[in-house]
């Protein structure tokens, strides 16, 4: 008999700054990280409720504000960020209105009294904003675009609405590293981000208006281009989902989330591909008399069936304070930043109701590691258990991802797939700590990849993640 001695890891912590590589952008041979959210790993659980995380709001926000001439009212921002490791900086690319009326200085008072009317000229642009620790934005001076009788601006190009950017890696034609796509729907190239092909018609999903945040990324698992944008059914909006193998030629592949009641619709979902599943964040509107939009969470295994978790629980809520930075609106941002102690969910905040008159900012939340939702207690007056499916064992270094409170506990054992216990149950009673502790399990001789379930117990905790280390 052999044996197989398992490490356990909790909580990596590390002081680490720099971004560091998801799934998304690298290709892995075997899955190693698992989302407890993803409820095809989990075999039952007892006493165990399924809820988004906590994100924090950064000290610093608003980041940057509507505070030159052309940046007349932000609206929803649509904001695009993304760490370029070639260049070691962030990018952002953000779609103001550049012809509208603007609310700045305006009381609450003067809101109330005057109802907001686009005028009929209005226009958008994206613009684009730079930054070496992702917190403190330049604007630089592009000297490309005339707004006014100058180009001593930041804009990138007039007239495109609601703007998706994503920098492809895995694109060999350095003229088309950059993609866009826009309402129309249209997409664009762009060698460096700044300079942009004329845009082209999207070819094979018949007529889209995609008046929302559209956004669109690489799908490794199907090795095609996915496209998220909006249409319009019996209870408003929808997200639809339309995928390319060339981004010349679309296909609509349908309606992946509509409305449950009229009253709360998906205004946007920009999606992201972390811990095995797709992510999506997803901008929920709060039809008039509310009129305000927050951010909650949906996954999927395959970015066409789409499971929301805990509706109306927002994962980035609107600050209750009137005329705060984010009272209004919260949009997220294409394109969360991974850091090793931190999830960076970059967002478009505005200080007042929807349709009316706001002013605009690019805000940050942040998550901790694989804290988009977890598993935690129904009832105080008994643990929670989480069980997982069987699963094979790539490496003996488990990773796990719980907050654990003063008082609170984590119980892991580990089983066989008759939930017979291969060793000696391990408690853990901090979060956050790099401490590994030696498990020792028989396997078979001629086992080369074990399988295994794993059996959580939470008192006054709650689970992330689990996975193995590559």
């Amino acid at each position: 008999m052999k044996y197989l001695t398992v490490f356990l890891v909790c909580a990596f912590a590390v002081s680490l700054r720099q971004p560091t590589v998801t799934a998304e952008d690298s290709k892995r041979s075997s899955r190693t990280r698992y989302l407890v959210l993803d409820d095809r790993i989990i075999e039952h659980t007892s006493n165990a409720a399924l809820t988004v995380g906590t994100s924090k709001k950064h000290p610093q926000n608003p980041l940057f504000i509507e505070d030159k001439s052309w940046e007349m009212r932000f609206d929803n921002l649509y904001g695009n960020v993304v760490f370029d490791r070639e260049k070691n900086s962030y990018q952002c690319w953000y779609s103001p209105f550049i012809v509208d009326h603007s609310s700045r200085g305006m009381s609450k008072a003067q809101r109330d009294n005057k109802r907001y009317r686009p005028p009929r000229q209005r226009e958008m642009a994206i613009c684009y904003a730079t930054s070496d620790d992702g917190i403190t934005w330049e604007k630089p001076s592009l000297g490309m675009v005339d707004f006014n009788g100058s180009k001593d601006n930041n804009i990138v190009w007039r007239g495109p609405h609601g703007a998706g950017i994503t920098k492809d890696l895995r694109e060999k034609d350095p003229a088309r590293r950059y993609k866009m796509i826009m309402q129309g729907l249209s997409t664009s190239y762009s060698a460096d981000g700044i300079r942009w092909s004329e845009a082209a018609l999207i070819q094979g999903v018949g007529k889209i208006a995609g008046d929302t945040h559209n956004n669109v990324f690489w799908n490794h698992k199907d090795q095609n281009y996915v496209a998220i944008t909006r249409t319009w059914g019996t209870l408003g909006r929808q997200v639809t989902r339309l995928q390319s193998s060339d981004f010349k030629v679309w296909h609509n592949t349908g309606v992946i989330m509509e409305a449950v009641e009229k009253s709360r619709q998906p205004y946007a979902m920009p999606v992201f591909f972390h811990g095995g599943v797709f992510l999506g964040l997803v901008a929920i509107h709060a039809q008039p008399p509310i009129d305000r939009v927050w951010t909650e969470l949906a996954w999927s295994p395959d970015s066409k069936q789409w499971h929301r978790v805990s509706p109306g629980e927002p994962l980035i809520p609107c600050s209750e304070k009137v005329l705060d930075y984010d009272y209004g609106c919260v949009y997220p941002c294409a394109h969360p930043i991974f850091l090793p102690d931190e999830i960076r969910l970059y967002y478009g905040g505005s200080d007042y109701h929807h349709y009316g008159w706001r002013t605009g900012n690019l805000s940050l939340a942040t998550l901790r590691p694989d804290g988009f939702a977890g598993y935690e207690q129904k009832s105080q007056t008994e643990a929670a258990i989480i069980v997982t499916k069987s699963l094979t064992i790539p490496s003996a270094s488990l990773l796990l991802n719980a907050d654990i409170d003063p008082h609170g506990e984590l119980k892991v054992t580990i089983t066989d797939a008759k939930d017979h216990p291969l060793a000696t149950t391990v408690s853990l009673d901090k979060t956050l700590t790099d401490k590994e502790i030696s498990v020792t399990i028989p396997v078979s001789d001629t086992a080369a990849s074990p399988e295994i379930k794993l059996r959580f117990e939470l008192k006054n905790a709650k689970l992330y993640s689990f996975g193995f280390a590559p």
